[in-house]
């Protein structure tokens, strides 16, 4: 069993990445953001580096 708040961490990530709406989307943006940070506290370093990795993409996507 992996570890959850990194899924659902990658989850929301990839649900802000591919929402359509933009009253949606910058809700959606929000939660992944905050589950990113509450994923930080608790992962292995090889799980941090690919946290980060959908950090920038969530920042890529939202300029």
């Amino acid at each position: 069993m992996g570890n959850k708040l990194f899924q659902k961490a990658r989850e929301f990530v990839e649900e802000a990445l591919h929402s359509e709406h933009d009253g949606d989307q910058h809700k959606t943006e929000e939660i992944a953001k905050n589950a990113l940070s509450s994923a930080f506290a608790n992962t292995t370093e090889a799980e941090k580096e690919q946290l980060r990795e959908f950090q920038e993409e969530l920042e890529n996507h939202s300029k």
